[in-house]
């Protein structure tokens, strides 16, 4: 099954071109490194929540959307020897990110069921 990385980032809304152009180079660097799919998305119907929502979670302003956004990988192990790569990868820093990487909230999931049509 495959292993996702998924991501949620709070992207100023005057910044979404500066966003799609950043996602454009970095992305072709995960699929270099094995990752069979990237898929970058711009909030566009993203409510607020009673308790927490997106917004929330990475403390968007009112000016900033919420992008969300995901790397297919074929198994962990191609991940994680991706990311080794990574570590050392030059152009991960050029473009510079078009956003507070530090509000942004990551993580790695083990794909548990996979519906397909």
């Amino acid at each position: 099954m495959p292993y996702i990385d998924g991501f949620v980032i709070p992207v100023p809304c005057d910044a979404k071109q500066a966003f799609i152009d950043h996602a454009r180079t970095i992305d072709a660097i995960f699929l270099e490194l094995g990752a069979t799919r990237v898929v970058e998305s711009w909030g566009d119907d993203v409510p607020a929540g009673q308790h927490t929502d997106f917004p929330r979670a990475v403390a968007a302003t009112p000016e900033e959307t919420v992008a969300f956004a995901w790397i297919e990988w074929p198994d962990k192990a191609t991940r994680d020897a991706a990311m080794k790569k990574l570590r050392d990868e030059p152009r991960m820093m050029d473009p510079p990110m078009p956003f507070d990487g530090k509000r942004m909230i990551f993580g790695g999931f083990e794909t548990v069921v996979l519906l397909e049509k």
